[in-house]
């Protein structure tokens, strides 16, 4: 500025311009901005003052204005710059500047009018009066449009105020500069190409102003052209397409998709209302909602799998403009199958009653599985829930068969409850089950069973005719008349007499009966076979075996055999008196027909004279003497003994001994044994001797061959009893007087010598068939035993 202030200093004399030659009037001009200091014009000069005495004047410099901007030098009289003057402040609307000033010079008073012209220079560059210019423009302004702007402005006047307008470089604008009737530079903004607030909602300008000094100055102004939106864009979705998966069952509020449409508009063109088209079935609209401002889609129903696996969605987003604008997109939800189906099981055919001789392979039943679930919560598998003679047979993925796949029984099992179980492969697994029943027909395939195969049955002789023995029942685990059973006994004759003479039996209930009464001594036992037979077709049949034991009853009463008495119950006997101590005097023996229990036999005395004298063995019946007799023992004793058998109740017989002791041996009959009854028509004596003599002797001769004979078969040794008067050694080591005892386990038998008037004579009792026993003639002074085995006889 100083610079340029010199410049126009020293240039100013040059062009130092006498504006009116009127005296009157002194015009001066002047730029503006000079430095102080800086010398107007020499006045004393121009005015033709005198300098020398214009010290001593008063010289008043009267400027009409506030400042005082010049002051005049008295020693020089040159007119000087004090203050600055701006030609803008001092004319402000005025495009000549003139500052008026009087100069006054007293002694003597002149007055002197000077007018000083400010002239500008460039020292103020343009500006606008708002820094930032704010225009909204509708996109929908058509090219060529034009915009009004605010012109610059520029203090400085002439060349140095505005002069042109440039803006920044901008596709969709430009500038259109005019002048006004002042001169004054306007400027319009015009619109070249099409706007699109979608692309460019602002655009930023700026607007250049230019004035015409030198060098030129230029101010600048933003313009922000706001672009207006018009409802000229549909909202967009992201997507024209959406696909997702949702789980069925999936709680009532669960978001599903947030969908979210853009609208490139703004405002209430940009705000979008979401809504379902027609093209969205009732069904999924009942399923789903839609958020009309948010765009969530969320369940509201119970989204089944097996009811729809997918839902199409036709979602629209419309703007809310004058005339609204709508974009629309397609929504596909998959359902994913979640296990929440129970497998189930149908029963297509059933046989629940079957033969039990069904052969194996039959099928009973076909089963189908469904499972409305998919993937590996629809596979199942089918099983049953315990071990049963069926099995399943898969014949498709969802058809079983089911088996027979065992020989079924009926008799074990009558019926079969099957419980079939399905499990799907879910995680976690469901399962259904389904129990049928299976009933077995009856098939006449068991033969009645009796409990035993032998049966042995005891029955009390005497029975009564009539009376019931056993009841035979047999089983029969078929039914119906597969199970009725006949009972009937096999004919078979024994002793020449038929078995259903002897025995019956109740056809329907095997109720075994006896025909006769039974007497044990004369029949033991029978063996006859039973059948039993069913009613089925064909029949089936069993017998079982039937022992019949008649069993003993104490129904004999003991027969005394020994000693014999010939008439009535008193034997007479006669011994020496000097008999030994220990001598056998008599043996009492007993018979009884009954069984080993009842026959068994024991010996008591019921009367003795001296009780010191004699004693009876209660086994054998032995009565021998305690103590040799002495002088006053009674030469007649009198015995009475009882055999008592062991029955029960018990029966006896009794038998009554007198003894006679004589001083002198009596003649024994030892040697006379197993000699035949002989009627001898004989009566003398002499010829009794005879007799007696030769078969004492030939029984001699035959009891030393049998014992010679015995010696060299080395029979089995026998303890034999030390020899006495008619003594008999038997396999109990029994000995008896004047007899021969048979013995076994079960009964007693005897043969015995019986005197009779007449002579002697053999008494034989029966021996059971196959018993073995032994019978023992010893003669006087012997102690041979012979054995032999006899056939049962009749007593004769």
């Amino acid at each position: 500025m100083i610079s340029t202030m010199k410049a126009v200093i020293l240039w100013t004399p040059y062009f130092f311009v006498l504006w009116n030659t009127v005296w009157c009037v002194t015009r001066y001009s002047i730029p503006e901005e000079m430095e102080r200091g800086s010398v107007v014009a020499n006045l004393a000069a121009d005015l033709g003052l005198d300098i020398s005495g214009l010290e001593q004047r008063e010289v008043k410099l009267d400027i009409f204005h506030n400042n005082k901007y010049l002051d005049v030098n008295k020693k020089t009289g040159e007119l000087t710059v004090v203050e600055k003057i701006d030609r803008e402040s001092l004319c402000t609307t005025k495009t000549t500047c003139f500052l008026k000033l009087d100069l006054i010079i007293e002694s003597p008073l002149r007055i002197f009018n000077i007018e000083l012209g400010i002239t500008d220079i460039n020292d103020n560059a343009p500006h606008f009066r708002r820094d930032k210019i704010e225009l909204d423009v509708s996109e929908s302004a058509s090219p060529g449009e034009r915009f009004s702007l605010p012109n610059a402005f520029d203090p400085d006047v002439g060349a140095n105020t505005v002069k042109t307008y440039k803006l920044s470089e901008s596709d969709h604008f430009s500038v259109d500069i005019h002048s006004g009737s002042d001169g004054t530079k306007y400027v319009d903004l015009v619109l070249m190409k099409a706007l699109d607030r979608e692309g460019n909602a602002v655009h930023n300008l700026i607007l250049t102003a230019i004035d015409g000094g030198v060098p030129a100055r230029s101010g600048t102004a933003s313009i922000i052209v706001r672009v207006l939106d018009t409802n000229d864009n549909a909202p967009q979705f992201e997507q024209a397409v959406y696909s997702l998966n949702i789980s069925e069952n999936s709680p009532t509020g669960t978001i599903v998709i947030k969908l979210n449409a853009t609208d490139a508009d703004e405002g209430s063109n940009a705000e979008i209302t979401y809504s379902f088209t027609l093209y969205t079935s009732e069904k999924t609209q009942m399923l789903f909602s839609l958020n009309p401002n948010t765009g969530n889609i969320a369940v509201k129903g119970t989204v089944d799998y097996e009811d729809m696996k997918i839902f199409e969605m036709f979602v629209e987003a419309k703007d809310n403009g004058p005339i609204p604008l709508a974009g629309q997109c397609r929504v596909t939800v998959y359902v994913n199958d979640v296990n929440d189906n129970y497998p189930e099981i149908a029963i297509k055919s059933l046989k629940n009653t079957v033969e039990e001789n069904i052969p194996v392979g039959s099928v009973i039943a076909l089963v189908a599985v469904t499972d409305r679930d998919t993937g590996d919560n629809g596979k199942m598998n089918l099983t049953m829930n315990m071990l049963l003679p069926f099995i399943l047979n898969k014949s498709s993925d969802y058809l079983y068969e089911l088996l027979v796949s065992k020989t079924l029984d009926r008799e074990m099992v009558p019926e079969y409850e099957i419980t079939l179980v399905v499990t799907d492969r879910g995680n976690p697994p469901l399962s259904d089950n389904e129990t049928i029943t299976v009933h077995l027909l009856d098939v006449n395939d068991n033969a009645p069973r009796f409990p035993q195969t032998f049966y042995t049955i005891p029955v009390m002789e005497n029975n009564a005719p009539g009376a019931l023995l056993s009841s035979l029942t047999a089983i029969d685990p078929d039914l119906h008349e597969n199970q009725y059973l006949v009972y009937f006994i096999i004919e078979k004759e024994i002793l020449n007499t038929s078995i259903s003479m002897l025995f019956s039996i109740n056809p329907e209930n095997g109720n075994l009966y006896a025909l006769k009464t039974f007497d044990y001594e004369i029949e033991k036992e029978f063996l006859f076979h039973i059948e039993a037979r069913d009613s089925g077709v064909p029949p089936l049949s069993s017998n079982v075996t039937v022992h019949i034991i008649i069993m003993d009853q104490n129904d004999n009463t003991p027969v005394i055999v020994s000693p014999w008495r010939a008439h009535g119950s008193v034997v007479e006997e006669k011994i020496q008196r000097s008999t030994d101590k220990g001598t056998l005097i008599a043996k009492v023996i007993a018979i009884d027909s009954d069984s080993v229990h009842n026959s068994r036999i024991t010996y008591q005395f019921l009367q003795n004279t001296d009780a010191t004298l004699f004693s009876l063995d209660q086994y054998n019946g032995e009565i021998r003497t305690m103590r040799m007799f002495s002088y006053r023992d009674s030469r007649h004793q009198r015995l009475v003994v009882i055999a008592k058998d062991n029955g029960e109740p018990a029966l006896s017989a009794t038998v009554t001994i007198k003894l006679s002791t004589v001083e002198t041996a009596l003649k024994t009959y030892a040697d006379m044994t197993e000699v035949p009854l002989e009627y001898d028509i004989f009566s003398d004596l002499n010829l009794y001797l005879v007799i007696g003599l030769g078969s004492v002797s030939f029984l001699l001769l035959i009891t030393i061959l049998v014992t010679i004979v015995l010696k060299c078969q080395k029979p089995k040794p026998s303890k034999a009893a030390p020899p006495s008067r008619n003594s008999v050694i038997s396999e109990r080591n029994s000995t008896i007087a004047d007899s021969t005892l048979v013995s076994n386990d079960a009964y007693w038998y005897s043969l015995f010598l019986a005197e009779t008037r007449k002579g002697k004579l053999v008494v034989r009792q029966p021996v059971p068939k196959g018993s073995r026993y032994i019978v023992s003639s010893i003669p006087r002074s012997t102690g041979l035993t012979e054995t032999s085995d006899s056939a049962a006889s009749t007593l004769q």
